[in-house]
């Protein structure tokens, strides 16, 4: 069992991609990486969060921390944390410190709790890089 996707379908990096494309104002994962162009059929989704990064720097901004929460049933993810938060944090460009991956389930509830899916949340600081006096520079 693993993910329907027409790139690799790392549902991780795909939320935090998404984290800070939405937090730029840019178009989703999906306008930018469409499922119906072959160049993304089985693409690895490291790919589309170093894009994201590099957009984010374009537009002046670094990230500064994430915090996740994947949802599923299995496998259970608290031995692949470490990993899991070294890859993200490597990505980011990020201390791991700032890198945070929590797991929970749904207990055998609904399509999730099933085995069925699996959902994320990811949220990304970003900031411009910090300038003498100015205190509003996170986004």
């Amino acid at each position: 069992m693993g993910p329907v996707a027409h790139s690799d379908g790392d549902a991780l990096f795909h939320a935090v991609t998404d984290a800070i494309l939405g937090a730029l104002g840019l178009p989703d994962i999906g306008q930018v990486f469409p499922d119906h162009d072959p160049a993304n059929l089985g693409r690895d989704s490291s790919q589309f969060l170093a894009h994201a990064v590099v957009a984010a720097g374009r537009a002046g901004y670094s990230p500064v921390n994430l915090d996740a929460t994947v949802i599923l049933e299995r496998p259970k993810l608290a031995p692949f944390k470490g990993a899991l938060r070294a890859a993200l944090a490597a990505a980011l460009v990020i201390d791991p410190a700032r890198a945070n991956v929590k797991a929970k389930t749904h207990e055998g509830l609904d399509a999730l709790g099933q085995g069925l899916a699996v959902e994320v949340h990811a949220v990304v600081l970003l900031a411009r890089p910090e300038r003498s006096g100015d205190a509003q520079n996170a986004r």
